[in-house]
């Protein structure tokens, strides 16, 4: 094994694309894992890139926010798509994989590979020398001090939560069916989700449930901080929020009909396929912090799912993340540090691929300051441009965790009034800035 160029810290989504980038470039690395000798809340394997939440990447379409930033990332040569698209299930219109078959293929992916040197061990400080951290959100406490004390202010936390997963099998259908929204998809993909359907008087009965539902005590200090992220609330938080707040939110019947009276269901619980096998589903938009004995009480008031063998509860863990519009530059190093990078969510640039995508760009960049060539930002006309953008140019006071959104790119000129014509010339318009970047930075996606 050659001597290390390049230190990186945490094995997630971010980290293991950064590895990948560098390594493919002939840099070589060490890369840093501390699982298995220490775990956090929510992991559960020693997988890279392991899944903790949803096994959904999102929408596949281009014209998607979600779908654009994927093509963006497969043109760069990413790791992590091609990892999912390897094991990808039935989702309809978005990409969903099978968790552990997805890990495997990418903890392979590295751990053979002659550059990269695996390291299963708790990194505790910052190190000299080219490092990229990519510790997640689950960053240890050890670990957090230290990027705490470089930064020289306070971190800042919210709360994500996984969602529960059941077994096809104890699913009840009727009443629940199977069909996607609209019904979009067609052929093999037709009929990707299973819905639960509610008239009004069990959704009311519902939402009550959840409202009084007794919750997992948190710390004194974790109270302290408490901070939800607003694209994945936990239900019971949701359904304190308004009597429809879950009927027009993860619950809504829209493009949805009930085959047994070809009427809307006043609300509809939605699962999805969640291992290859197709006998586990996941609650769709079901994150919660409820005690796991509520749990199974109150999720087995909906229709279909009276007898649920639940394989997983939902749980509740703390987020972290740094304030990068203070703290890093567009090409994501460290504001003072040029041979220091962060990556992935703890920059604040929430879901799976949006977390992956800054472990791309850290690993192009580092790559090409290794080789005097200078970092360089994506096109802010890019999905992933925009995102970092986003991340490094927010007002630091309000700085809150960000996923892909249309909203996010630079206005069209002149100004698109469709919105499905919008999104497409967004699309388009983005592929064509990566391009030229590609070919302005003379750079050669890896493989």
């Amino acid at each position: 094994m050659p001597e290390p160029d390049v230190t990186i810290i945490g094995a997630g989504l971010a980290g293991s694309e950064a590895a990948w980038q560098l390594a493919q470039r002939g840099i070589a690395i060490t890369l840093y894992e501390m699982r298995p000798a220490r775990s956090t809340e929510a992991h559960r394997t020693d997988l890279f890139a392991e899944l903790v939440c949803s096994n959904s990447f999102g929408a596949q379409a281009p014209d998607k926010a979600m779908g654009l930033l994927k093509a963006e990332m497969r043109r760069l040569g990413s790791l992590i798509l091609r990892c999912a698209d390897a094991n990808a299930l039935p989702a309809g219109g978005a990409l969903a994989v099978g968790r552990d078959a997805f890990s495997r293929c990418v903890t392979e992916a590295l751990s053979s590979h002659p550059l990269i040197n695996i390291v299963r061990r708790e990194i505790t400080e910052i190190p000299a020398g080219p490092t990229i951290v990519a510790s997640g959100p689950l960053t240890s406490s050890r670990l957090a001090e230290a990027i705490g004390k470089l930064a020289g202010e306070r971190y800042l936390y919210f709360y994500d939560a996984l969602a529960p997963i059941v077994t096809l099998e104890s699913i009840r259908m009727p009443p629940a069916w199977r069909q996607s929204r609209y019904d979009r998809d067609s052929g093999e993909s037709a009929g990707d989700y299973i819905n639960c359907p509610m008239d009004e008087a069990q959704y009311r009965a519902f939402v009550q449930a959840l409202r009084q539902a007794e919750r997992i005590e948190l710390h004194r200090f974790e109270q302290e901080d408490e901070r939800f992220f607003e694209g994945c609330l936990p239900v019971e938080v949701l359904a304190g929020r308004g009597d429809d707040a879950l009927a027009y939110g993860p619950l809504r019947p829209v493009g949805l009909r009930d085959p047994r009276t070809g009427k809307r269901p006043y609300a509809v619980v939605q699962l999805r396929q969640d291992n290859l096998a197709g006998d586990l589903y996941n609650m769709v938009g079901f994150q919660t912090n409820i005690k796991w004995p509520e749990q199974r009480r109150i999720f087995r008031m909906i229709p279909g799912l009276e007898q649920a063998e639940f394989v997983r509860l939902g749980q509740m863990h703390r987020n972290t993340f740094i304030n990068s519009p203070r703290l890093l530059r567009p090409t994501l190093q460290w504001h003072d540090r040029d041979d220091l990078f962060f990556a992935g969510q703890i920059i604040g640039s929430e879901g799976y691929v949006g977390s992956a995508a800054g472990g791309l760009l850290a690993g192009i960049n580092m790559a090409r300051l290794l080789q005097g060539q200078g970092p360089l930002p994506l096109p802010p006309e890019t999905m992933a441009g925009a995102i970092f953008h986003y991340v490094t140019h927010a007002e630091p006071r309000e700085f809150q965790p960000m996923k892909a959104n249309f909203g996010l790119l630079p206005p069209l000129q002149p100004p698109v009034r469709n919105k499905r014509a919008r999104y497409r010339a967004y699309s388009q318009r983005a592929l064509q800035a990566l391009e030229a970047w590609i070919t302005r930075c003379q750079l050669t996606p890896v493989s």
